[in-house]
């Protein structure tokens, strides 16, 4: 591929993720950056788990995680626990109104990626499908 083609597709992509990210941010007025949502989701699909496995999960610094961790606690979005026979290990769990907020947010992104979508063809959508299909694939 030529360099050009390549970083014209790079900064299309990053362009539209950047676009999506500020209209979320415009329509979801929770005071929650995308980071904490993320984080969010992560608990929710993984239960309560240890700060650094998130860290390291999600690719984030263990001082980032520790400063997210600490709104979704102050906002009760996420509740520390420590583990029973081992005070020193701590687990951050969501709370409900953390499975709350996280719905919400997950329903202001589909809404705004479904507006996104509706510029395409039946046809564009069916091949941005295959595109992003194969684009995950492990071949």
């Amino acid at each position: 591929m030529e360099r050009q083609p390549f970083f014209e597709l790079i900064h299309s992509m990053d362009k539209v993720t950047n676009q999506l990210i500020i209209e979320w941010n415009k329509t979801f007025h929770e005071d929650l950056g995308i980071s904490q949502i993320i984080v969010l989701g992560h608990l929710k699909m993984n239960g309560k788990s240890r700060p650094s496995d998130i860290a390291k999960t999600l690719g984030l610094t263990p001082p980032t995680l520790s400063y997210l961790s600490d709104k979704l606690v102050k906002r009760k979005f996420a509740n520390r626990l420590t583990h029973e026979s081992d005070r020193r290990v701590i687990y951050l769990e969501i709370t409900d109104d953390g499975v709350d907020v996280l719905n919400r947010a997950t329903q202001a992104g589909e809404k705004l990626r479904m507006n996104l979508f509706k510029k395409l063809t039946e046809q564009e959508r069916d091949q941005l499908i295959h595109l992003y299909q194969k684009l995950n694939s492990e071949e």
